[in-house]
């Protein structure tokens, strides 16, 4: 059975699907999401959105490379939030209390419970699964979703007669 770049970009949007449901599933599970968890989310929404462009008979080259752009970028914060997870380098300070400076506050200010209590830290890992976080698995998934977007994008070039960006 032979399938079409439309076909395969289908599919890559549907594992972006996939992968944005099972992050709504933790987080119903009682895994509450850090901001760069909800970061990863926004391009798997990208991925979807161009998945079902393609069903609308659009320019399909132009959306598979947006898909592939946006896989590839949610797994390039899957790869940094990883880094984090695992102290390789450091986060955003909003998130992981990196840089803080307590040599200034008082041991009031260090007691204190007024501050945000619902603040989940980006440098902490919450769930694993043989070694990897979930952040490790959307970054190695998400890579095989671009994968599978450029893929497509180069079975629709090679099946039409030359290059062009509009050809549906």
């Amino acid at each position: 059975m032979s399938y079409s770049g439309k076909q395969i970009g289908l599919l890559a949007a549907a594992g972006s699907a996939a992968l944005l449901f099972a992050a709504f599933v933790f987080q119903a599970l009682g895994y509450a999401p850090c901001a760069m968890c909800i970061w990863q989310r926004y391009p798997h929404v990208v991925a979807i959105g161009m998945g079902l462009l393609l069903t609308m008979g659009l320019p399909i080259i132009p959306l598979l490379l947006i898909g592939a752009a946006s896989a590839a970028t949610t797994a390039a914060l899957g790869v940094f939030h990883t880094g984090v997870e695992r102290d390789w380098w450091e986060g955003p300070t909003s998130c992981t209390g990196s840089g803080l400076d307590m040599s200034s506050m008082s041991a009031e200010d260090l007691l204190s419970t007024d501050g945000a209590s619902n603040l989940v830290m980006c440098d902490q890992v919450a769930w694993e699964f043989l070694t990897l976080s979930m952040a490790s698995w959307n970054a190695l998934l998400s890579l095989v979703l671009a994968g599978l977007w450029v893929f497509a994008f180069a079975m629709r070039q090679s099946n039409s007669a030359g290059p062009s960006l509009t050809s549906p």
